[in-house]
């Protein structure tokens, strides 16, 4: 990859549509929260704990995540955290991100969800008249019962009615193995009758088979990961012809041991055969990269073309939960940048090559 592509990509504006909020606190945050509130960490310095995030699947990283994520106790907590992630994607270039959190990673501390929203889109409105568009969307974790998420959802009513604009969806994430998203499909059926988006975690470390049944069962809008999709040329069909759109995290697959080598991603291959895949960071801070961070990885490993490369970009925005006058504005802050100096007509999404 020359320079001069690797600032364009850079440059580029971008839609994250596959971000938890936890997932951007960085060591020193943790360590600097910790005792503001008096928590006690299992490590000696931010190096030890840096030193820990030498994953072997998803289970490992959720035991350290779970573990960082306890020193947030306040709402000036969620709102340093959150007003963080919003720098560092601004100098990604992130001009809309749709951002996950987790509440019962907190409510079990006896943190309230009114606390964790209120710090979140705190810092979310402040970034607003910087040109920082955002939604965030409550995640179940799927390692607890539905019976929990059922009550989670129940008690987070009244927030989605208080931040209407802002908070507008549900997810599923945690664990993979084991809990097919057909153990909350009455969950997902109850945010469908409130008009609420649905997305959900998929096909990462869990079968192509759990896609099928996001898709079929909680009819959800767009994939999270969705990477072993590739193994199913049905299911691939599916989504192309569909467009449900994949939030494929490079870094993070590597990082968890989805793909031993970047070289071997399924990111391309998808493309090519038509499915809308985005790119995103996950959780940035335990993965060794922000957003650009993934989309450099994946375009040097996959020698992603020009085309390819704006065809992912425009997937981010035309998968996003934005009006369709904010959708068309932010494609045409795209285009502005991605066709400067070409007198040629913008690359179609749909046929990179």
């Amino acid at each position: 990859m020359t320079p001069t592509f690797a600032k364009k990509i850079a440059g580029a504006p971008k839609a994250e549509l596959h971000l938890h909020i936890e997932g951007s606190l960085e060591p020193e945050l943790i360590f600097k929260l910790a005792k503001r509130n008096g928590v006690a960490l299992p490590y000696d310095s931010i190096e030890a704990l840096r030193a820990a995030y030498a994953f072997t699947d998803l289970q490992s990283f959720l035991d350290i995540y779970y573990a960082g994520a306890s020193v947030l106790r306040t709402e000036d907590d969620f709102y340093e955290m959150t007003a963080a992630y919003v720098e560092r994607a601004r100098a990604d270039g992130v001009i809309h991100a749709e951002i996950f959190f987790d509440p019962q990673t907190h409510t079990e501390r006896g943190v309230p969800i009114a606390t964790v929203v209120a710090g979140i889109e705190r810092a979310l409105a402040e970034a607003e008249p910087r040109g920082f568009s955002s939604k965030m969307i409550l995640c179940f974790l799927r390692h607890l019962s539905e019976d929990d998420a059922l009550a989670t959802f129940e008690s987070a009513l009244p927030l989605f009615d208080a931040y209407a604009h802002r908070l507008i969806g549900i997810g599923l994430d945690s664990s993979e193995r084991g809990h097919p998203p057909s153990k909350f499909e009455r969950v997902f059926a109850k945010a469908r009758t409130r008009g609420l988006k649905r997305v959900a975690h998929a096909g990462e470390e869990g079968p192509p088979a759990y896609i099928d049944e996001a898709l079929d069962l909680l009819q959800v809008e767009r994939i999270d990961h969705g990477v072993r999709s590739i193994e199913d040329p049905s299911l691939v069909t599916r989504l192309a012809n569909t467009r449900i759109a994949l939030t494929v995290c490079p870094l993070s697959n590597l990082k968890l041991r989805v793909f031993d080598d970047m070289k071997h991603h399924t990111l391309k291959t998808l493309l090519e055969r038509g499915v809308a895949v985005t790119i995103n960071s996950d959780d940035p801070a335990y993965f060794g990269g922000y957003v650009n961070a993934n989309y450099l990885a994946a375009a040097d490993a996959l020698a992603l073309s020009d085309a390819a490369l704006y065809a992912i970009l425009r997937n981010g925005f035309e998968a996003s939960f934005v009006t369709p006058a904010e959708r068309n504005a932010m494609i045409a802050q795209l285009d502005a940048h991605w066709h400067a100096g070409s007198t040629g007509k913008p690359g179609d999404a749909r046929s990179p090559s």
